[in-house]
């Protein structure tokens, strides 16, 4: 006989990632099998429950095709969001209103699917429940297409982003020796702090294809001088020169590189700046000083929403790191993140766990030094022998007429 357990909530939060609905899947699925009465969903985040804009998630996910059409669905299903919870202390009011609503919805067990940012926001209601002695567990779920969280080994949404970036650099390279003319191609790849998705660029490399040129990433100073430098030698010999770069690599002051032509404004809750406008600055740059002609492109969110080129390692660690969540807070686990731990390379093999998630929020993963080479201008055999197990195997889109078919709330369901 299947046990009744409590009413569980779940949301989405931070930006999204090419499988962040599985793990979403796999926290309804799990959920819904191990008895609870019903599964709500936040719509944007803790911002959206904040405002009581919840939605019983039975009524949307009906059957296996929806449970099929979620898990290979872009973005996030519920709404994200990018709100920071204040600190508890002297700031009992928005705690207060929380777990009000979450008892009139009488949640026992809360899940919260995002990175560094929405770690945060589990550590402290974590904290705020054992203050007020509240019997609401509370379990993060990770994701993060940036790699960037401490202690599991990698997070859901990285592998297919990484898939996809490799997938595009090494048609951006054939595409680059079409005509008999020399030309430069600068490709912008997210990564505010952590270099690990342009480093997947490298993965473009095979018997079919030399690779990027150079990678850049923020864990190296970036010197302008010196790169211009870099690109005049290669531009000597080559046809076709393309270049990976981090959209967060700074200089010796500190400044993003493109901070160096541009006024970036928007700053988030979490008080991070928008990163845009690196790979233009030094593209006009190059054409300026060098001579040639030259391309900036920027991959920007459709490395986070490329669902067609999803990776199947990745969507089913995803969909498992949601069910492990349930399972550890049916047992009665909380404040606790689930991580991912490789047991082998070859053949690939990883578990899931669970870890404190006080020693992983706010706390940022970058690419170890040894596994940039010595002149910072690229990855080395370590670091791709980590990513590829990653990007294997595929999981083929529903088409319907010609195109991805995606599972969707009815618009109406979006509005307060």
């Amino acid at each position: 006989m299947k046990q009744v357990m409590g009413n569980v909530i779940v949301g989405q939060s931070g930006g999204p990632t090419a499988v962040i609905n599985s793990s979403l899947a796999g926290v309804f699925k799990t959920a819904k099998d191990r008895g609870a009465k019903k599964v709500y969903g936040m719509l944007h985040g803790i911002q959206g429950l904040l405002e009581e804009r919840v939605v019983d998630l039975s009524e949307h996910i009906r059957s296996d095709l929806d449970i099929d059409l979620l898990k290979r669905t872009p973005s996030s299903f519920l709404g994200s969001c990018r709100y920071k919870l204040p600190p508890i202390k002297g700031n009992t009011e928005v705690y207060d209103k929380i777990f009000e609503i979450l008892e009139k919805l009488e949640v026992e067990y809360f899940f919260y699917i995002g990175g560094n940012d929405s770690m945060d926001t589990i550590m402290k209601l974590s904290d705020y429940a054992i203050l007020t002695s509240s019997k609401i567990r509370f379990m993060g779920v990770p994701k993060t297409i940036d790699n960037d969280l401490p202690i599991t080994d990698h997070t859901p949404g990285f592998g297919s982003a990484a898939k996809y970036i490799a997938s595009i650099t090494k048609e951006i390279i054939r595409d680059g020796l079409v005509y008999d003319q020399q030309n430069v191609t600068l490709v912008e790849i997210m990564g505010r702090n952590a270099g690990w998705l342009t480093g997947a660029a490298a993965l473009a490399k095979g018997e079919d294809c030399e690779g990027p040129d150079m990678l850049f990433l923020p864990e190296i100073t970036f010197d302008v001088d010196e790169f211009m430098h870099k690109v005049a030698e290669l531009h000597k010999t080559k046809k076709s020169v393309v270049v990976a770069i981090s959209e967060g690599v700074k200089v010796a002051d500190g400044r993003y590189v493109c901070e160096l032509t541009d006024n970036v404004d928007f700053v988030d809750a979490f008080g991070h700046r928008q990163l845009t406008g690196t790979s233009r600055f030094l593209a006009q740059k190059i054409s300026k000083e060098v001579g040639c002609k030259t391309r900036a492109i920027e991959f920007n969110s459709l490395q986070r929403c490329a669902s067609h080129i999803v990776g199947r390692v990745d969507i089913t660690e995803a969909y498992q790191v949601g069910g492990a969540a349930v399972k550890a807070a049916f047992e009665g686990e909380t404040g606790k993140m689930v991580i991912l731990k490789r047991v082998s390379d070859d053949p690939y093999l990883c578990v899931t766990d669970i870890y404190d998630v006080h020693k992983v929020a706010n706390i940022e993963k970058k690419v170890p030094r040894e596994w940039i080479n010595e002149s910072g201008d690229y990855v080395t055999e370590d670091f791709i022998n980590y990513v590829r197990p990653l990007i294997q195997a595929e999981l083929t889109p529903m088409m319907v007429d010609g195109l991805p078919r995606h599972l969707r709330l009815q618009d109406v369901m979006l509005r307060k």
